[in-house]
């Protein structure tokens, strides 16, 4: 089962393959590579996520990566959080 890290604060120029380059410089198995687009002008939204092989993996490319300036900017990089995590940590509050 993939791990899903969550890459932001991306430069608005960053492509995929730049970040697939980056994740896998360090001998990671990346999976898949998403950078996420806003639906209306189909520009990134600063964001994206990346999918690797192993926890060890992921545990090692987040410690590597976060804060590392990749095209101007400090990544922010962590574990991604399943989407009824958000929803739960939104519905708490607004309580």
């Amino acid at each position: 089962m993939p791990h899903r890290i969550y890459v932001g604060n991306l430069s608005y120029r960053a492509s995929e393959q730049e970040l697939r380059d980056l994740f896998s410089g360090d001998g990671s198995r990346v999976e898949a590579v998403k950078i996420v687009n806003d639906s209306n002008t189909g520009k990134s939204r600063g964001f994206g996520f990346v999918e690797v092989t192993t926890r060890q993996e992921m545990e090692r490319e987040t410690k590597r990566l976060n804060g590392f300036l990749f095209k101007g900017r400090n990544l922010v990089v962590g574990e991604a959080k399943a989407n009824f995590e958000k929803a739960e940590r939104r519905r708490a509050a607004q309580v």
